[in-house]
């Protein structure tokens, strides 16, 4: 019925599909400027949107339009329009996007509105939009047809408002603390940085493999060995892993790097960073879950070592025990713990299924064990502990931070014990970037790093439980 509508359209001369239209004001800002009418004053404007409900009464209309801030109620009359035009208009549809103009009111039930002079078609929409009280309410669907699902859903498209002014305010932040923003390479012939299974291409130019990148620390480093002191990038990395709640392969991430700092330096950056950010954009440093739980990001944020945590859950003497006592215990709580583990991997085993979700306040978990992190500087007083921090906020790591290793025999050891063990995933025998290494031989400064994952960041702020509701099309299963 609605082709037939665009046909008929096109038979009486009329374009479905519009064209430029100049003029426009937003309807928030229609609403902001006639409040600021003096009296007496008038205010004519000219706006554009999709109409999302439409009321027919007799020689009088009353229309929905809403653009991307907002909405305003558009009111089309008979005498005022013309009989034709008028009867185009309410041939009209839910769901087409259209131009009108006139003078701004207040109808007998206060809601401010344009009483329409001149409107006119610019896309008519084929399909019809969901129901209109309970829009798309298919999780799967709203996913894969986000589009639909930021039509019908003003909270959905706040969201991600929210997520554009989240990401410019830590620009602003770090712009004003003199660190520069840079861009790095998305493919490279290794997949470095951290520890995950990458995705594979290949480059015809080259004739060689290629690998979407999992982590832009080791060229952010390189840009340190090349003089910039404080540098950061904004960008998405790349993880070929399973998806749930809190993962998606696609995600975004921020890793911020400055010379002559370390990890307690990194540590005071994230804090003020994210309460900056915070305060700025809401108001508060206090937010909420969906279930009611209340997060306080009001500072200082509490830090504690590792192994303070394992002894809380598990007792003083845990360190101590033998282990085949390890594996009891440790199953005792459930985990699936192998004969084939060793004191290290139960012990982080534990910390990783039955700590790190009680971590809800803002928590600064520090001194970590070594294997865990290859690429930061040993603790001074315990070589086997690395000077790092897990920032962990409402159960889930926000921000790891790191004072990095710069001393490239270390570096080489730690790259080469890493491999120990390890299956072939990527097709390669040797997976240690020796470029990387060459750099840190011209002599890298002593620093610190972090990351922190925006999509997170997001989630953490706007209250939703799912890292599918922070992006805008997460990747999902093809259908058919």
């Amino acid at each position: 019925m609605r082709i037939k509508k665009a046909e008929k359209l096109i038979q009486d001369g009329v374009n479905p599909y519009g064209h430029r239209v100049n003029g426009l004001t937003a309807c928030t800002d229609v609403k902001a400027a006639y409040a600021k009418l003096a009296e007496g004053e008038s205010l004519k404007v000219k706006v554009a949107g999709r109409m999302t409900a439409k009321r027919v009464m007799g020689k009088s209309t009353f229309a929905k339009l809403i653009d991307q801030d907002g909405a305003i109620q558009i009111y089309v009359q008979k005498n005022v329009v013309g009989d034709e035009p008028y009867a185009a208009f309410k041939a009209l549809d839910i769901g087409d996007i259209l131009s009108a103009e006139g003078e701004v009111f207040t109808t007998h039930t206060g809601e401010v509105s344009i009483r329409v002079e001149a409107f006119e078609l610019l896309s008519k929409s084929l399909r019809p939009l969901p129901e209109k009280w309970h829009g798309l309410s298919d999780m799967e669907q709203r996913y894969r047809q986000r589009y639909v699902d930021l039509i019908c859903n003003d909270e959905v498209r706040r969201t991600f408002q929210l997520r554009s002014r989240i990401v410019q305010e830590i620009r602003n932040y770090l712009n004003s603390k003199g660190f520069m923003e840079v861009e790095t390479p998305m493919m490279s012939a290794l997949a470095g940085g951290a520890a995950a299974a990458p995705f594979k291409t290949y480059y015809n130019a080259l004739d060689c493999t290629m690998y979407m990148r999992i982590a832009t620390e080791l060229y952010l480093k390189r840009l340190l060995v090349g003089g910039f002191e404080k540098v950061f990038e904004i960008g998405r990395n790349f993880r070929n892993e399973g998806m749930d709640r809190r993962h998606n392969p696609e995600f975004t991430s921020i890793e911020i790097y400055e010379a002559y700092s370390d990890c307690r330096g990194m540590m005071e950056l994230i804090e003020d960073l994210i309460c900056t950010v915070a305060q700025n954009l809401f108001g508060t440093l206090v937010f909420k879950r969906a279930d009611g739980v209340e997060i306080n990001l009001t500072r200082p944020w509490r830090a504690v070592p590792y192994h303070d945590l394992i002894r809380e859950k598990m007792g003083a003497d845990w360190m101590e025990l033998d282990l085949d006592t390890m594996r009891a215990k440790a199953r005792a709580l459930g985990l699936a713990i192998t004969d084939a583990m060793d004191a290290k991997e139960i012990t982080h085993e534990i910390y990783d299924k039955t700590i790190e979700h009680t971590l809800i306040q803002p928590t600064f978990v520090t001194r970590l064990p070594a294997f865990l992190v290859p690429l930061a500087k040993c603790c001074p007083d315990n070589p086997e502990l690395v000077d790092v921090y897990e920032l962990e906020i409402n159960g889930q790591e926000i921000a790891p931070g790191y004072s990095e290793l710069n001393d490239p025999m270390e570096q080489r050891a730690r790259f080469s014990e890493q491999l120990i063990g390890r299956g072939d995933l990527e097709g390669e025998v040797n997976r240690i970037d020796e470029d990387f290494l060459t750099a840190l031989e011209f002599g890298m400064p002593p620093a610190g790093g972090l990351g922190m994952g925006i999509d997170r960041l997001v989630m953490l702020l706007t209250g939703v439980p799912s890292i599918r509701d922070v992006i805008l099309f997460p990747q999902m299963r093809p259908q058919g």
